[in-house]
This record gives C-alpha cells, structure tokens and sequence, in this order.
C-alpha cells in the first residue's frame, strides 16, 4: 500500500480533513501480560488468554494493574502533544494532536492491544456513533502501542472475527510508547496502556479524563455526555452542570443564592 512519509496538514476548512496517504505485578501475572506485548497473530493471544483463564483466583487480579509517569497529564493542563503515523481508511497517515487547536475538540483514548477483546467493542463503538461526535465539531483517536501494520491488518478483519471492519477515524501506532507515558496510562513493565480517555478542548487542553483498568471497558454515552457539557458551560461560563446533566435540562448557577432556583426545582 502506498503512503506518503512527508506529513502534511491534518485539519483544513472542511468538516473532514485528514493528510495525504502516507513491583507492580506476581510473576503469574507478568508473564501472561508479556505474552499480550508482543502477540504473534491473533490466535497467539487467544491462548494467552485461555493460559491467562486457568491460572488460580488470586492470579486474576493481573487485570487490576498499576500505570506510573513522573508527570501526569492533570485536568486543566495543556495536552502533551504529539505527531505519530496512523491508519485511516485503510492507508497510512500522519496525525499531530496540535494542529486540533483552534479548530476542533478530541475525544483521545488508549486501548491495550489490537486483535483482543473488550477493545475492539469500544473501538467500533465509537466508530458507529461517530457522526454525533462530528455534529459537535469533535475528533475521535484511539491509540495502542501496536504498528500501524498491525492497526491494518486488524481493520481488514470482518467483525464478525473479531475484527473492526472500516472505522470513522484514525487508529495511532505508539510503538515507542511515548504518547502512552505521556498521558500516564502506561504500564511500564508491561508495554501496554491502561483504558484512558482524554477529552481536549479547542484550545488543547484537557477538560475530562478516565482511566479504566483492562478489563473494564467504557461507555460511549457517559463520554458523549461529558462533551455536551463541557461544550455548554464552555458556551455560558456563568452556569455549571448537575450531576448526570444532559441536553435540554435545567443547569445551575454557582451561586448561594441563585442556586437555590435550581434546587427548589428538583
């Protein structure tokens, strides 16, 4: 497949645009984990997971593991930018979280590894419901630490083989686990990355973030929800947003007194 290694612009006038083609775990756990880095094919990590399956009870915690980063990417901070090759539309690209700025908010998430489990229901997920993510002017990325050959090969598989299928926007490679350590949702020993999501407003910075252990997977409601409120109070910066708030519901004044109109309301 051709590609270009130039990068090129990632965002233009249009709605669309993206660039031309171009101590923490028993040793039970370890050694499962380390077969899932590095997996050989798809069946490879099946029997990892049938392996992962027969070990005792207390060995199951392996999915409760613990990320670490000497800078955590903190709510209200400006976003670690970052530019690494992708695939979208079966070709190769390049993406630059950067170029965002300005133009569109980013829902980034981290997933552990291509051709698994829980991971590729909440890819799809998002790829289905991608056209309300584009009506709030808002991009989709999700991230493994798999190459972008790998993020391919799992795109051409049917879903119903576990596959993804065509998606509505890009799958990044961080073989150089980078982007996964900047964000903190590396787990070092491992050389994957925990579930977290980022949402990035227009001006790059951080607004929201999860982080799911491996064997949750997350909801593509409560992350729609999370954007349309962060977009409302970003619109009316004098209001704030109850719990569970959702569009077309009352929201509140943070203020003692004014408050108390949304409280004598519920």
């Amino acid at each position: 497949m051709a590609s270009v290694t130039s990068p090129t612009t990632l965002i233009s006038s249009s709605t669309r645009a993206f660039p031309a083609k171009s101590s923490l775990l028993p040793s039970p756990s370890l050694s499962f984990l380390r077969t899932l880095s590095s997996p050989s094919s798809s069946a490879s990590l099946r029997s990892a997971f049938a392996q992962r399956s027969s070990l005792s009870s207390s060995s199951r915690r392996s999915f409760a593991v613990k990320a670490q980063t000497d800078d955590l990417p903190l709510v209200g901070n400006k976003a670690p930018d970052f530019e690494a090759e992708a695939v979208f539309d079966q070709e190769f690209i390049k993406v630059k979280l950067s170029e965002y700025i300005g133009k569109k908010y980013v829902i980034l998430f981290f997933y552990p590894l291509d051709f698994t489990f829980v991971c590729p229901t909440e890819i799809t997920a998002f790829s289905d419901r991608y056209a309300e993510f584009e009506k709030l002017n808002t991009e989709v990325l999700g991230v493994s630490v798999d190459s972008v050959f790998s993020h391919l090969a799992w795109v051409q598989t049917d879903r119903k083989s576990g596959g993804l299928g065509d998606l509505n926007y890009p799958l990044i490679s961080d073989v150089t686990k980078s982007i996964s350590k900047s964000f903190g949702v590396l787990i070092h020993d491992q050389g994957i990355a925990l579930r977290g999501l980022f949402i990035i407003d227009k001006e790059g910075v951080i607004q929201h973030s999860t982080i799911n252990n491996l064997g949750i997977g997350r909801s593509v409601d409560e992350t729609m929800r999370t954007l349309q409120a962060l977009q409302y109070i970003q619109e009316n910066p004098d209001e704030v947003c109850p719990a569970g708030w959702k569009p077309g519901e009352k929201s509140m004044k943070p203020d003692p007194k004014l408050s108390k109109e949304y409280f004598s309301a519920i």
